[in-house]
């Protein structure tokens, strides 16, 4: 009877929350890492954290109960830009609604009841890369993801590194143009990768473009609203602005993962997010400038990839997975 019942207080679902610049979505994963439900609600309907915190403790209890019962949820992992895992703050988040130090691990803790483990988003993207993705098996790799934030996490030896103050692998912030008229980044800093090779930053680049080239024709110039996703979608079409500003882009993000290569020495580079999306008109120019500028040494020996992987299931994969790390606490055993 007593194995029974220990059989049975044993739990095989956490909850995995994903937290975007424009969406957050959790999940019920199992231990074999199959989501069993999923819901969603936009990141910036709620400019107040306390506000958000009670809205994601309701879609997580609504979710449960819908779905086997709240008791059998053992813990929460939770993905978010600008967060410390040793800490399980935002802490200054410069794409979030939200300013200064958020406790919002511990705020979602005392709400639920249960264990909660928080995350910087691009960590947990590599928890997600290694456990189901194209880093599975991998003990020494990079993953990079591109989308209105660039963030980062390496692995070395099998193990994560994060820094003293759980921020390492903050690569968009990493200054690559040191001039009077750098871009500045949306952290308050000039010249930072971010500034140029995110979201953003490449509209910012088309946007230059056009003013440079005010005699070239463009389908850029007809839009009403350009995005990175409109301007890749027009380098397919032939827009000669389109694939210089994806030339541009690439240029500057080999650059910066090539001192991030030389430095880690990694067996892979796993690039994620909407920019990736633009496929050769970004990766043929980031590899050729990469293998220019990487130590002699590695050239050639690094594996630069798209992710394979959803980009939302990853991250919340990669928040079940920090789910499963902590020590399980529940005020409902």
């Amino acid at each position: 009877m007593t194995e029974q019942i220990m059989e049975e207080a044993i739990k095989t679902r956490v909850i995995g929350v994903d937290i975007s610049n424009e969406r957050t979505s959790c999940a019920i994963v199992d231990i074999r890492g199959n989501i069993l439900a999923e819901r969603h609600f936009g990141t910036w309907e709620y400019l107040d954290a306390n506000d958000f915190v009670t809205a994601l403790s309701s879609e997580i209890v609504t979710m449960a109960e819908e779905n086997g019962g709240y008791e059998t949820i053992r813990s929460v992992g939770i993905s978010a830009p600008s967060a410390s895992a040793l800490t399980g703050c935002i802490v200054n988040s410069p794409n979030l609604p939200w300013k200064g130090i958020v406790p919002l691990g511990a705020m979602l803790r005392d709400r639920l009841g249960m264990a909660v483990r928080m995350d910087n988003d691009s960590h947990a993207s590599a928890l997600g890369e290694r456990e189901f993705g194209s880093a599975h098996g991998m003990n020494d790799f990079i993953v990079v993801s591109l989308g209105v934030g660039v963030g980062s996490c390496f692995f070395s030896n099998g193990h994560e590194h994060k820094g003293f103050e759980g921020f390492a692998g903050e690569f968009g912030h990493m200054c690559v143009v040191d001039a009077p008229d750098a871009r500045v980044c949306g952290c308050g800093k000039k010249g930072c990768l971010e500034a140029y090779v995110g979201a953003n930053g490449v509209v910012r680049t088309a946007q230059e473009l056009l003013a440079e080239r005010s005699d070239t024709p463009s389908l850029l110039r007809d839009a009403e609203t350009i995005t990175a996703k409109f301007v890749s979608e027009c380098c397919d079409k032939g827009d000669e602005i389109a694939i210089d500003t994806f030339r541009r882009t690439g240029y500057l993000l080999g650059f910066g993962l090539a001192n991030y290569a030389s430095l880690t020495d990694p067996q892979i580079i796993i690039l994620t997010g909407g920019v990736s999306k633009a496929d050769k008109w970004l990766m043929q120019p980031l590899r050729e400038s990469f293998e220019e500028h990487v130590f002699r040494n590695i050239r050639g020996k690094v594996r630069i990839v798209r992710s394979m992987l959803n980009d939302r299931e990853r991250d919340m994969l990669g928040a079940s997975v920090l789910a499963w790390e902590v020590p399980e606490y529940s005020l409902f055993k």
